[in-house]
């Protein structure tokens, strides 16, 4: 049985937890996707049920100066091939984060993954080896003088910390951890002979430790060794104990089911609002949604779409890949072509995909319209703008995508799969009249259910009663971080009262 949270209790800001959430991204100083929006938006949600929540990530190039106050906490030796340091500094929204400041693995032109020619960077075994040594040597109290009560890692980049903790012999004893996994796919393979360099000890390369299928796994050592697991969606929790999403950790998952948990993300809905957001034409909300229709006309106008208010637009902003489900829709674009709907993509990803996207706005002048990139102002223009946004995911831990789209009103089209099934209601015949649809989902996730699913959306567009409804009871969905962040809260509190004394 997959842990749940019944027992969620009322919390107030009387409670005192220190938290440290240890990720590779963090908006807005550094994003390539939903992780940096959640480790972002987390530590504020926080806050008013009284934890103190401090975020440790890389001091990527530029990063530090997005922050206010920086100082150095702590000089560190001998970091994986070079001296580091401690920062800590603010963001503009009074998130403090702590710097791994390691100019020799991460003052560097290029992604936080990938180098400028778009390969992995040879080192990243090193580069997130560090960040996990560093957030080790914080949770026992050796780098300066904040210790955190609860260790939170997120994914693969975070999770060797676990390890260093499990192999610890100095007898200190670490606070507990929690490891949310928010994409299962992403393992942190690497040979397993990096685990010299990593400073592991042999005992590390084993079955019963971090070896996977002759590699060495990151994640491998959050799932074995954390106090406690969760990810991002309570259908993503149930999918990653079956063989088709487990990602071959489903066993593992499976023999500590009890300590899995899922939480569905929020969203930031101080950015993510549509009656406030500097990026659109016009604000609009639920209570006034009259306006929407000049973001559409101006999105039609800056992609080079017909300008037509009967045409509904089909917006994407997304990874170009497989799993999301991209290739799919490539396959049903007649639906929206034939349907006289238009289509906006915005993304980048995969390079066969990106061109096949290409050919199909060449092919359809003024009802497709792709850019390849992502350009955040862009992205919230298309949330506004779209009539619909399509999530055809073939696996979804919990997406981001479909809740902006909900504040937004554009009725999201989703698979039936992780987190977009526990966050849109389909608009079947029942639920529309009930008044709570809130969009069209889809399954199983091939290209004839989708091509039915876009079709459904067009006939929905072409009542405009019904289709005002369905975009008000979206837009008034609760989205936001509070619920979620309670759920963590929760967990935090859990971990503390099973911890050893």
């Amino acid at each position: 049985m997959i842990g749940n949270f019944s027992d969620v209790k009322s919390t107030t800001a009387s409670a005192t937890v220190s938290v440290l959430l240890v990720a590779s991204e963090c908006f807005p100083l550094v994003k390539t996707g939903g992780l940096a929006d959640v480790v972002g938006a987390l530590p504020g949600a926080l806050a008013p049920l009284g934890v103190d929540a401090r975020v440790l990530m890389p001091a990527y190039r530029g990063v530090r100066q997005q922050l206010a106050g920086v100082r150095t906490v702590a000089s560190i030796g001998d970091l994986f091939g070079g001296k580091g340091a401690l920062l800590q500094g603010t963001t503009p929204s009074g998130v403090r984060i702590l710097l791994v400041d390691a100019p020799h693995l991460f003052d560097r032109d290029g992604g936080p993954y990938l180098s400028p020619d778009g390969h992995d960077w040879p080192d990243n075994h090193l580069r997130f080896g560090a960040l996990s040594r560093v957030a080790a040597e914080i949770a026992l109290g050796r780098l300066g003088t904040w210790r955190p009560d609860v260790l939170h890692l997120h994914d693969w980049q975070a999770a060797l910390a676990a390890a260093y903790l499990h192999f610890e012999t100095s007898g200190a004893i670490p606070p507990p951890s929690l490891l949310t996994i928010h994409n299962l796919a992403f393992q942190g393979l690497f040979p397993p002979d990096t685990s010299a360099a990593l400073q592991l000890p042999p005992t590390a390369v084993d079955v019963d430790a971090l070896e996977y299928w002759g590699r060495l796994s990151f994640l491998k050592a959050g799932v074995q060794w954390c106090d406690r697991i969760s990810t991002v969606s309570p259908t993503y929790a149930r999918e990653i104990l079956g063989p088709d999403e487990g990602m071959g950790f489903d066993g593992l998952l499976r023999a500590r089911a009890h300590q899995l948990s899922g939480i569905v993300n929020g969203i930031d809905t101080d950015v993510w609002d549509p009656a406030t957001d500097v990026h659109l034409v016009t604000n609009y909300s639920a209570r006034r949604l009259a306006p929407r229709a000049r973001n559409t006309a101006a999105l039609q106008r800056e992609l080079g779409l017909d300008v037509r208010s009967d045409a509904p637009v089909f917006g994407v902003v997304s990874r170009l890949t497989s799993q999301k489900g991209l290739d799919l829709l490539l396959e049903a674009l007649h639906a929206i072509v034939d349907g006289g709907a238009q289509l906006a993509v915005l993304g980048s990803g995969d390079r066969a995909l990106e061109s096949a996207y290409r050919r199909a706005a060449a092919d359809h002048p003024g009802q497709v319209a792709v850019v390849i990139g992502f350009d955040e102002a862009l992205s919230h223009r298309i949330q506004a703008g779209a009539a619909a946004m399509v999530v055809p995911s073939r696996f979804e831990p919990c997406g981001l995508t479909q809740l902006y789209a909900l504040r937004y009103g554009a009725i999201p089209v989703v698979a039936r799969v992780g987190g977009l099934a526990d966050t849109v209601v389909d608009a079947n015949e029942a639920a529309v009249a009930d008044g709570v649809a809130t969009g069209v989902q889809f399954a199983p996730v091939d290209t004839p259910s989708l091509a039915d699913a876009i079709t459904r959306t067009i006939a929905l567009y072409r009542q405009p009663d019904v289709w005002r409804q369905l975009q008000r009871r979206a837009m008034t969905r609760d989205v936001g971080w509070g619920t979620a962040a309670a759920r963590y809260f929760s967990l935090y509190e859990q971990l503390l009262t099973d911890a050893p004394r």
